[in-house]
């Protein structure tokens, strides 16, 4: 029994790959261009590449744990997501970036990395008056150590 997914890729410069894994489960995705960006500036970094996703599947993109300490950019959404739809030959993967300090990202660098994720099924909301539980005592209860 096959345990693998396969994901259609489209590169859209011969430079820029995906390396497959071998420990973790993020796989990394560099940028496609140098990108010179001013502090306090947003930029959407291209990439490189176009998927179509396996039936069923979102992809999930965040930063490197490295990648505000050597550029000082963060991602502005925290979490990029990529539907399934998004899959047509120039729906290019990017980068939305807001640099704090004046920073160099050199084509080729290694700024943030996906997973994919099953897609939620479809919820239907029943609205009740008890939910049954008791409460948990507010949020962050479970404390700070």
């Amino acid at each position: 029994m096959d345990k693998h997914e396969y994901i259609q890729i489209k590169y859209h410069d011969p430079e820029i790959r995906i390396e497959g894994i071998e420990q973790g489960d993020w796989i990394d995705l560099r940028a496609a261009d140098t990108y010179f960006m001013q502090a306090r500036t947003f930029q959407l970094l291209d990439l490189g590449i176009s998927m179509k996703l396996p039936d069923g599947y979102e992809a999930h993109i965040a930063p490197r744990s490295s990648t505000f300490d050597k550029w000082g950019i963060i991602m502005v959404n925290s979490v990029g997501v990529v539907d399934n739809s998004y899959s047509g030959n120039d729906d290019r993967w990017k980068f939305a970036a807001y640099a704090v300090r004046d920073t160099l990202i050199e084509k080729g660098s290694r700024i943030c990395q996906f997973r994919i994720m099953k897609k939620q099924p479809t919820i239907i909301f029943i609205e009740v008056d008890d939910l049954g539980d008791n409460n948990r005592g507010g949020f962050g209860s479970t404390g700070s150590n």
